[in-house]
């Protein structure tokens, strides 16, 4: 059973930081994804940041050049750095993971485990 729990959240005021992290267990798959994932109240989830076992990183636009994402494989733990942090990066923030696998469609990623999240506050 694949567990994963999130940390690091917090409130912090316009222009600083956070480090997110997330610790992954019972997780076996050599083929890979791990994303952080975004939700404002009154809005959808969205998708902040993925990593893939083959290296591929993806952002999405409104946090390009400020947040990171990275994967320590030795502790299987996940983390996004977080910088220049704006008001409108307010909200639950969750880990995700799933294996990965490739068809001739292309990359297929489902996202079906998820942390409780991890609350992110910025104050302007």
């Amino acid at each position: 059973q694949v567990q994963l729990v999130e940390s690091g959240g917090g409130s912090v005021q316009a222009g600083g930081s956070l480090r997110l992290s997330c610790v992954a267990s019972g997780y076996t798959y050599s083929s890979y994804c791990m994303g952080w994932f975004r939700q404002a109240p009154g809005k959808e989830r969205d998708g902040v940041a993925s990593i893939y076992s083959d290296g591929t990183i993806t952002y999405a636009d409104s946090v390009k050049g400020r947040f990171t994402i990275s994967k320590d494989n030795a502790e299987n733990i996940l983390y996004l750095q977080m910088n220049s942090l704006k008001p409108e990066d307010t909200a639950m923030y969750y880990c995700a993971a799933d294996e990965y696998y490739t068809d001739l469609r292309g990359g297929h990623c489902a996202y079906n485990f998820w942390g409780q999240g991890t609350q992110v506050t910025v104050s302007s």
